[in-house]
C-alpha cells in the first residue's frame, strides 16, 4: 500500500540520523570520535540559562510573529552588531530557523536555487515544498563563494520569473565568508534576475575576523535575514530563529506568519524569555563571541594545518565551526578497500578509525564519485576550553598547546584521519 507523497524524495536529515547512531554506539560502551555534526561545543550564556529556569512556568501560546520585546530586542541586536535596519513588526520568531526556511520555501512562488556544497536539509526541504530545486556547482577555486559568474549561470537556467537563492554566510558546509565588495558584485546579478536571497547567516556572528559583512545590508530590499540562537549562542536544542523581511518582502512574511498559525502555531515562552536576555546584552554577546571565536579559530587552523600536511585539499573557514575536506589523495588506494564511491570512502574512514565524518555525497549534494565530506571540529569540551580562554587576556592569541590540551578529541581525530591517509597512500 502506497501511503507516501511523491514530495518526499528521501529519508531524514543524513546528519542527524548519523548523530543518532553515534549517540547509540556512545551508549552502547563504542569510542566514536564525531567529528560529523554540527553542534556548539560550548555553554549557552548563564543569564539565559537562567532567564530559561525563571520563565519555566509561563505556559501560554505567544504571537504567531513572537513576542514584541524579543523582535525589538532582535531588531536593535542586528542594527548594533551588523548595521541592518530591520524591522520588529517584519520579524517572524519561530522554533529554529531551519522550520522558518522550510515554510519560506513553501510559500514563495518560484524557482528555488541552492548551493552545492550545501548543507544537508536545503534540497530535501525544497522537495518537501513542492519546489524543484535548482543547484547551483561551487568551486574551491573560489574558496566555495557564490561568484557572479556563477549565480548568472545557473539563474539563467530557472524558468519563472521570480526566484530565491539559499545563501548561507559564514557557509555550511565549507566556512565560506565574503568581504562587502564580493557581496557588492554580486547585487547587479540579484537585480537582474529578480533574485530574493534568503540570507542563512546562523554563523555570522561566529566569524572568527568580527568582520562579517550581512547580505541585508548590501541587497537589503531583495534579503530575508535568517539567523537565531542555535550556533553564536550555543542554544541549537532550545530551538529559536526567526526571520527578517523588508517592506519590499513583506508580503512573503505575510504568507509564512500564516503558515505559522497553522504548523507550529508559535516558538515556546520560556525559550523566547531566554533569548531576549542574549538579545538585549550586546557587550555580554559580542564578549561570549569573542571567546568562542578565538577558540574556533584556532582548532580551525589546527585542522587545517594538519590535514594540508597529509595532502588532503581543503580551505580554511572564515567563520562557524566546518571544513569541507577533499580526499582525492587517496583514490588510487581504494580499490585495495573495496571502496568506489564516497559514501563508502567514509564509512571504510570510521569502521577503520572510528572518526565520524559527514560525506559529501549525497548529503552535502556532491558527485557520489568526489570524495569530499564536511568536517565539523566540536568534538571536545566546550566548558574547559570557554573558562580557560576566560582566564586569559581578552584579544590576545591563545598560548601554543592550548588546542592540544583543551580540545584534545578533536586533536586525537584529525591525528587518527592522517594516519588512515599515510597508510593508503604509502600501499598503492
Amino acid at each position: 500500500m502506497d501511503l507516501v507523497s511523491s514530495r518526499v524524495h528521501s529519508g531524514g536529515a543524513e546528519n542527524l540520523a548519523l548523530n543518532e547512531r553515534i549517540l547509540h554506539l556512545k551508549e552502547s560502551g563504542q569510542e566514536v570520535i564525531n567529528l560529523s555534526f554540527g553542534q556548539s561545543p560550548f555553554p549557552p550564556m548563564p543569564t539565559a540559562i537562567k532567564a530559561l529556569q525563571d520563565n519555566a512556568h509561563v505556559t501560554r501560546y505567544e504571537p504567531v510573529r513572537g513576542t514584541t520585546p524579543l523582535r525589538a530586542a532582535i531588531s536593535a541586536f542586528h542594527a548594533a552588531v551588523d548595521c541592518v535596519d530591520v524591522k520588529p513588526d517584519n520579524i517572524i520568531v519561530g522554533p529554529g530557523s531551519k522550520e522558518l526556511l522550510f515554510l519560506l520555501m513553501m510559500v514563495f512562488k518560484g524557482d528555488v536555487i541552492v548551493p552545492s556544497p550545501a548543507w544537508v536539509t536545503y534540497s530535501p526541504q525544497a522537495l518537501l515544498a513542492g519546489q524543484d530545486p535548482i543547484v547551483m556547482q561551487l568551486k574551491m577555486a573560489d574558496e566555495w563563494r557564490v561568484t557572479p559568474e556563477i549565480l548568472d549561470e545557473t539563474a539563467s537556467k530557472c524558468t519563472t520569473e521570480n526566484k530565491l537563492l539559499i545563501f548561507c554566510s559564514p557557509d555550511n558546509p565549507t566556512g565560506a565568508g565574503y568581504t562587502k565588495e564580493q557581496l557588492e558584485a554580486l547585487r547587479p546579478v540579484i537585480l537582474k534576475h529578480n533574485i530574493t536571497v534568503v540570507a542563512d547567516e546562523i554563523y555570522g556572528f561566529l566569524t572568527y575576523a568580527g568582520d562579517f559583512v550581512s547580505m541585508a545590508k548590501v541587497c537589503p530590499e531583495h534579503t530575508v535575514l535568517s539567523s537565531g540562537i542555535s550556533k553564536w549562542a550555543s542554544c541549537g536544542g532550545w530551538r529559536l530563529g526567526f526571520h527578517a523581511f523588508p517592506q519590499r518582502l513583506s508580503s512573503l512574511g505575510d504568507a509564512m506568519a500564516a503558515a505559522a498559525s497553522h504548523t507550529y502555531t508559535s516558538a515556546s515562552a520560556p525559550v523566547q524569555a531566554a533569548a531576549l536576555s542574549l538579545y538585549q546584552d550586546v557587550p555580554a554577546a559580542r564578549l561570549y563571541r569573542r571567546h568562542c571565536c578565538r577558540i574556533l579559530r584556532a582548532v580551525g587552523q589546527y585542522c587545517l594545518r594538519e590535514l594540508q600536511q597529509a595532502d588532503l585539499k581543503c580551505v580554511m573557514p572564515k567563520g562557524g565551526y566546518y571544513i569541507f575536506v577533499d580526499f582525492e589523495v587517496v583514490r588510487p588506494g581504494l580499490d585495495k578497500l573495496g571502496v568506489t564511491t564516497c559514501n563508502e570512502l567514509f564509512v571504510k574512514i570510521m569502521d577503520d578509525t572510528n572518526v565520524a565524518l559527514l560525506a559529501g555525497s549525497p548529503a552535502c549534494l556532491r558527485d557520489q564519485h568526489e570524495l569530499s565530506c564536511r568536517l565539523s571540529f566540536t568534538d571536545f569540551n566546550g566548558s574547559d576550553a570557554l573558562a580557560a580562554s576566560h582566564a586569559l587576556p581578552d584579544g590576545a592569541n591563545l598560548p601554543e598547546g592550548f588546542v592540544e590540551k583543551y580540545c584534545a578529541n578533536t586533536v586525537d581525530g584529525i591525528q587518527r584521519l592522517v594516519k588512515w591517509v599515510g597508510n593508503v597512500t604509502r600501499h598503492v
